[in-house]
């Protein structure tokens, strides 16, 4: 008992002395096994061309009218009344409808319209899928928010991010499965819910990295420390998490959680070399905007999460400080600002990814969690809308060149072809070989999931794929 005594306060005193190098780290998504946990053996899904996928989510809800849905009409009847009942966030600053002061032009062999605000993005027009009947239930952020990412409004729940790592599991064991690459600037609004695992083992929730300083808190190796001693400190350590584990058998949060400073370790070597930028060569650096002032920042988390797929992390997410697309005031100069960051290293994501052989085995998406209203806030600003928004996709057995569903003539309702958040969900897990009725966790005596079909109606959108 006495010896049992000391071995305890023993690794007391050594996580007190040594830890602070690994401590506070949600590393350790490799509780994850590679079976994937939704197949039954009786009736298999396609083998799917995705493995992974990048999320570049844009906070605030990017105007669908002046950047993927050309409206003529609405440019004909600018400054006028809606004719129409419009469901509208704030009343009060409801105004007249508001024209997109923007061009639209044909690109590619595909013909798909783009705003002048995105010729990057318009340059790969043939290599996208974009939807332009998205629908959802909210018109609140954070309610939004939860939806896209968990598929309910109550917080607490796991995001996509991390039912893709619980279906799927990992394909590096030295690195997290789902990494957030967040924006130096600060946290998006609904901070760390946006990659939260919910009521999910912790160790399917998303780890950040920051694209400056320390790219993980904590991870380095302490000053004055030499690698030899770090192997003896690090056996040392092994041993008493072994010891404690085998007086403690059965408890899975313990075992979870000596793995994620087992992960941690090997990070140590794996994260500095995936995130090192200086051996990407000179045109790769120009084709994310490296070189320029208002791309270098956005362009090198998009290089990063190249470098990471390729490296196996399977669920990277870029996050924007705030909620930045929330235009209800000066919306066309705040777009201008938007696009001028975002458009080049969001296109340059997809091309280095095609070229590199990557890009049909990864699910790039590009959404916010609404749109905008077709009528003025103010004198220049638009309000937001659930009724209508758009988005892309590349990749992954998405099709190129192809754009999917129609909104009114003032762009205000998705008209033909809708497609809800649980619709996206449900085609998004289809296209990684994951049934969405059938990837589940038991939950408050039930087996939940991320569309929670006994709930919420969730359809795969087969026409979006190839």
């Amino acid at each position: 008992m006495f010896e049992r005594d000391r071995l305890y306060t023993t690794r007391r005193a050594f996580l007190g002395q040594y830890a602070g190098s690994l401590g506070g780290l949600a590393l350790a998504h490799l509780l994850a096994e590679d079976k994937t946990r939704c197949q039954a053996a009786d009736t298999p899904l396609p083998r799917p061309r995705a493995k992974s996928v990048i999320c570049l989510f844009q906070h605030g809800g990017p105007s669908q009218m002046d950047l993927f849905d050309p409206k003529p009409e609405l440019t004909r009847w600018h400054g006028k009344p809606h004719p129409g009942r419009l469901e509208v966030h704030c009343d009060k600053q409801a105004g007249n409808l508001l024209g997109s002061p923007f061009r639209f032009e044909r690109h590619g062999r595909s013909g798909l319209e783009f705003s002048e605000l995105l010729p990057h993005t318009a340059s790969i027009a043939d290599n996208l899928t974009v939807v332009r009947s998205m629908t959802t239930e909210s018109v609140d952020h954070e309610s939004a928010l939860r939806l896209i990412h968990t598929g309910k409004f109550q917080a607490g729940r796991p995001v996509f991010g991390s039912w893709v790592v619980y279906g799927l599991g990992t394909e590096n064991q030295n690195m997290p499965a789902y990494v957030v690459l967040s924006d130096p600037g600060g946290l998006p609004v609904d901070g760390t819910r946006n990659w939260s695992s919910g009521w999910l083992p912790a160790t399917y929730q998303g780890t950040p990295f920051r694209s400056v300083s320390a790219p993980v808190l904590n991870l380095e190796m302490p000053k004055g420390v030499t690698p030899g001693a770090r192997v003896n400190q690090l056996r040392f350590l092994e041993e008493l998490n072994q010891a404690h584990l085998s007086s403690h058998p059965g408890q899975s949060e313990l075992e979870a959680r000596i793995r994620n400073y087992e992960v941690a370790a090997r990070m140590q070597t794996a994260v500095p070399e995936a995130l090192d930028l200086s051996g990407e060569s000179a045109a790769t650096h120009r084709l994310y905007g490296l070189d320029r002032p208002e791309t270098k920042e956005y362009g090198a988390r998009c290089l990063l999460a190249r470098r990471l797929v390729e490296r196996g992390v399977r669920f990277v997410q870029l996050f924007l400080s705030g909620q930045p697309w929330d235009t209800h005031s000066k919306n066309a100069e705040t777009l201008k600002g938007l696009c001028a960051r975002t458009d080049q290293p969001s296109a340059a994501l997809v091309l280095d990814l095609k070229q590199r052989g990557l890009l049909d085995s990864t699910i790039v998406l590009w959404t916010g969690e609404f749109g905008r209203l077709p009528v003025s806030q103010g004198t220049d600003g638009r309000d937001h809308n659930r009724h209508a928004f758009s988005l892309w996709l590349a990749g992954g057995g998405f099709k190129g060149g192809y754009v999917h569903g129609k909104t009114d003539e003032f762009g205000y309702q998705a008209v033909q072809d809708e497609v809800t958040v649980h619709d996206l969900q449900a085609t998004l897990l289809h296209g990684l070989g994951l049934d969405h009725r059938r990837l589940t966790y038991p939950h408050d005596g039930r087996a939940d999931s991320l569309t929670d079909v006994d709930v919420t109606k969730a359809n795969v959108v087969s026409s979006l794929l190839v």
